[in-house]
């Protein structure tokens, strides 16, 4: 019988890390080109003000997605965590109760989304222009929030015991076929930005049940089965504790972007579709980044509960010299390449200009979050959320809100805007690293010497 099943606690942590992440990389990867493709197709066969309108609901669906995101990153603690103590009555239930929780949220989500998409985005100072086009693509793209929530589930509950593979499998059949429906959608059928939501929900779907069918039919601790899908208190308790703040980051985290949107629509629609271009870049760089953010949460996680210290370090670091070094690299490449990148949205030359204006500060800015986003992994997966919750909303959250209404608000100018990016990284990256220090030495060092 195949493997299915990783040992974390166990051989050489930089060649593990990296074949653990590479997977995961090209899956987030794939979910950014696939989610580009929206974007490229609209801003090529649609016009500008197609492409102005979706590119406005990119901080709103980020906020949403990040929430799952930010969820599931608990759930793969969790997970991982149990299977480490080889608890398999608690990797069962969790797995379970993680499954159920998720599917609530992604249908409050979809609930949401629906009925109140217009009301944001007038909130939102939406340009008149492109707000009707934008919230019909929000009302369908919402659709599809329960198979989101299900599909990110599952490739936690698949990343902590270690397979990667088989959601990168699952992920690159559903974004070929989104793909091929966005361009059918629309040069076909002639259904503009409906279209390429439209095709992102039935991606979604078949993404959904391909990673819920193997988790039913696998015989791993963490597979499922329809009776025992229920949540149990005592986990569904352990999962709010470490995934809900998780997600609040995140939620919170693109709420106080979403005062940066505002700030770009204070701009022409110029300034705004540059800016909705070169936007794709964050999602490329951050969620390749991200895999070893989930690879530093994995290892942490299994080797915290197979008490093994040495291991919990060395994850540490490894995972962010691979997420520095990605983050500086591709940023380096997208401003050397940037005209390049930005013609793959648009074709108005002007477009592309304000999108350089992004591209320049934001480029040599990405490997910075590595220090503030793998020092959280390190935290959460010692079971740890609420902390750095509340130093990343403080340090990016309030800090960026506050820089608009204060530095930009002065100077309103593009660079005064994206500059807060890097800055507010930089300050919660140094809370963010002491924070570890102490929780390590406080519940690791100390306890396992």
């Amino acid at each position: 019988m195949k493997k299915e099943k990783q040992d974390l606690t166990k051989g050489p942590l930089a060649k593990q890390i990296l074949l653990f992440s590479l997977p995961l990389m090209l899956s987030n990867l794939l979910q950014v080109l696939f989610n580009m493709a929206d974007i490229a197709v609209v801003g090529q066969f649609a016009g500008s003000i197609a492409l102005g309108a979706v590119g406005s609901t990119t901080t709103l669906v980020t906020l949403f997605t990040g929430a799952l995101i930010g969820l599931s990153g608990g759930i793969n603690v969790l997970v991982a965590l149990h299977i480490g103590s080889k608890n398999r009555k608690a990797v069962k239930e969790t797995a379970h109760s993680a499954t159920f929780f998720s599917l609530l949220v992604g249908i409050l989500f979809l609930l949401i989304g629906v009925f109140y998409s217009e009301a944001i985005l007038t909130i939102m100072n939406t340009k008149q222009e492109l707000i009707a086009d934008a919230t019909l693509y929000l009302r369908i793209y919402f659709l599809g929030m329960p198979a989101l929530a299900i599909y990110n589930c599952g490739n936690a509950i698949f990343s902590a015991a270690g397979d990667t593979k088989r959601p990168l499998q699952y992920l690159t059949l559903a974004g070929a076929i989104n793909v091929i429906l966005n361009l059918f959608f629309v040069i076909v059928c002639h259904l503009s930005v409906a279209g390429v939501a439209l095709a992102s929900v039935i991606s979604q779907y078949i993404s959904a049940i391909l990673i819920l069918r193997a988790l039913c039919h696998n015989k791993e601790d963490y597979g499922l089965t329809l009776k025992d899908l229920q949540i149990r208190k005592d986990k569904l308790a352990s999962i709010i504790r470490i995934g809900v703040p998780a997600a609040m980051q995140n939620i919170i985290f693109q709420f106080a972007n979403l005062f940066v949107q505002v700030g770009i629509n204070s701009f022409d629609a110029t300034i705004v579709a540059g800016n909705s271009a070169a936007a794709n870049a964050d999602a490329l760089v951050y969620d390749v980044m991200a895999a070893f953010y989930t690879a530093c949460g994995s290892f942490i996680g299994q080797n915290y509960g197979a008490n093994n210290k040495k291991r919990i370090v060395k994850s540490y670091f490894i995972s962010l010299a691979y997420s520095f070094t990605t983050g500086l690299v591709l940023g380096v490449l997208l401003v050397v390449f940037g005209h390049s990148f930005l013609g793959l949205f648009t074709k108005d030359a002007a477009v592309i200009e304000a999108g350089m204006y992004r591209l320049t500060v934001m480029g040599f800015s990405y490997a910075i979050s590595a220090f503030m986003d793998a020092s959280i992994a390190a935290s959460r997966g010692l079971g740890e959320t609420l902390v750095p919750t509340f130093i990343v909303i403080m340090g990016s959250c309030v800090f960026r809100v506050v820089w608009i209404y204060t530095v930009f608000a002065y100077f309103h100018t593009v660079p005064s805007l994206y500059l807060l990016y890097c800055i507010s990284w930089t300050i919660t990256a140094i809370a963010e690293i002491i924070y570890f220090v102490y929780l390590y030495r406080k519940n690791v060092k100390y306890a396992l010497n």
